[in-house]
């Protein structure tokens, strides 16, 4: 597992990010047991008590959980995985929205470029 890390967030907080996002595009399903706390540090090539931390605040967040004596596994509940999903779009449509404010465009106009986007995009998957 291959994380390119920048120098200005810190390292747990990015180690949560790319876990969200495997999360959110079905990399990592639900119920999915997560590699251990040094087995991911060593993945990501960085401290355990990095990973310690990003996964405790996974556990804040309720995206992970760990029973007694067993591994970490991704959550199951509905209503955490659609809120994840949630919240990456949102912050999505406000980079998206920050970024087309300086062009004077409507929604009408704004709609059929953004499905053909999708579309395109759909289409390079397959």
């Amino acid at each position: 597992m291959s994380v390119l890390f920048n120098k200005r967030d810190p390292i747990y907080l990015q180690v949560i990010t790319h876990l969200k996002k495997q999360i959110v595009s079905g990399e990592l399903k639900p119920g999915i047991e997560m590699p251990s706390r040094r087995q991911m540090a060593n993945q990501m090539k960085i401290n355990p008590n990095t990973v310690q931390r990003a996964y405790s605040e996974m556990e804040e967040q309720r995206l992970i959980f760990t029973e007694p004596n067993k591994p970490s596994r991704i959550t199951e509940d509905p209503a955490v995985l659609n809120q994840l999903k949630k919240e990456w779009l949102n912050q999505a449509i406000d980079r998206f929205v920050s970024a087309i404010d300086p062009i004077d465009m409507s929604l009408e106009e704004l709609l059929p470029m953004i499905q053909e986007a999708l579309s395109n995009r759909k289409k390079a998957v397959k």
